[in-house]
């Protein structure tokens, strides 16, 4: 089981902050993002989103069907989100398009067992496995990616 937690590419400033949507940039991120993405998910994933605007234009760039969940809001604390997504006991392979600071807390708690304060770049994914060893459930960060390492 997978899950990918990706922030929200570069948004416009103003309000309400729901509405904010991707600036030209943050199409560009998005778009890299989801290309890196793309073939290294596994075939069945599914895609969660919150209500906000630039969540979700982040997320179309993979090119498939996104469930919006109003527990992955800007405003929602990493405990809901958590409980939301119900990863790993979902059993499935996720992919998380969130906000900070709940993507950050929501990391270091998969991480280290404590919900710190993670600065995850703009666009970039943290991307994590469970698996089992001698019958412990282990979570692992297989990798985090930046849109600026993808540039070239």
């Amino acid at each position: 089981m997978e899950l990918v937690l990706w922030r929200h590419a570069e948004a416009e400033d103003g309000s309400p902050d729901l509405n904010r949507a991707l600036t030209r940039r943050g199409q560009v991120q998005a778009a890299s993002m989801a290309e890196w993405l793309r073939p290294r998910l596994p075939d069945r994933v599914r895609i969660f989103v919150s209500e906000a605007r630039r969540s979700q234009q982040t997320a179309a760039h993979l090119g498939k069907h996104a469930q919006v969940l109003p527990e992955l809001n800007p405003d929602q604390p990493w405990e809901r989100v958590l409980s939301a997504i119900d990863w790993p006991e979902c059993g499935e392979s996720l992919v998380v398009v969130g906000h900070q600071p709940w993507i950050g807390q929501v990391a270091s708690q998969l991480l280290t067992g404590t919900p710190t304060m993670l600065t995850i770049k703009k666009g970039a994914a943290w991307w994590f496995a469970r698996r089992q060893r001698q019958g412990d459930g282990q979570i692992l960060l297989r990798t985090v990616m930046m849109p600026s390492l993808l540039d070239g």
